[in-house]
């Protein structure tokens, strides 16, 4: 099987908050967000693999600062590590001012898996690494990959 590079799944969306997605205290429902951040994971993983994808985990997900109604919020996703069947997908939200200078308010790590028509896990694609931070990226993969393993033996 042929490896891909990073940037053939790379992956933006962008949304205007409105009244639907804040919560009581005036800021961005956090359930919201991971909506949108499980279905970028899931465009940018399908896009490595040219299959359907589950989510598998939530490995990480660390809220910086909230948002607030009418920010102009960016999600960018991208594959940091390829397994047998998973893919660990990078994703990174922002606000972005009129002027297009972004601040993070949140980093998440979601591990996908490639399925077949039966819901099997199936095999998918290497990843190509072309960048000294794509390496480093993988390197943090793999140890997070090292840790998730370890806690399911645990039985966490």
């Amino acid at each position: 099987m042929e490896k891909k590079r990073v940037e053939e799944s790379r992956t933006e969306q962008v949304y205007v908050l409105r009244y639907k997605d804040i919560n009581g205290h005036g800021r961005l429902f956090g359930g919201m967000l991971l909506q949108w951040i499980d279905e970028l994971a899931g465009i940018v993983s399908r896009r490595h693999c040219q299959r359907e994808v589950t989510t598998a985990a939530i490995d990480n997900l660390s809220f910086k600062s909230g948002a607030h109604l009418n920010d102009m919020i960016v999600l960018s996703g991208k594959l940091t590590y390829v397994g047998n069947s998973s893919m660990e997908v990078r994703v990174d939200t922002y606000i972005e001012d009129q002027y297009g200078m972004r601040r993070s308010i949140n980093r998440a790590y979601m591990v996908m898996v490639a399925i077949d028509e039966e819901g099997k896990a199936v095999k998918v694609p290497g990843l190509e690494l072309q960048t000294e931070t794509e390496r480093e990226e993988w390197n943090g993969g793999e140890k997070r990959y090292l840790l998730r393993k370890r806690r399911r033996i645990e039985g966490f």
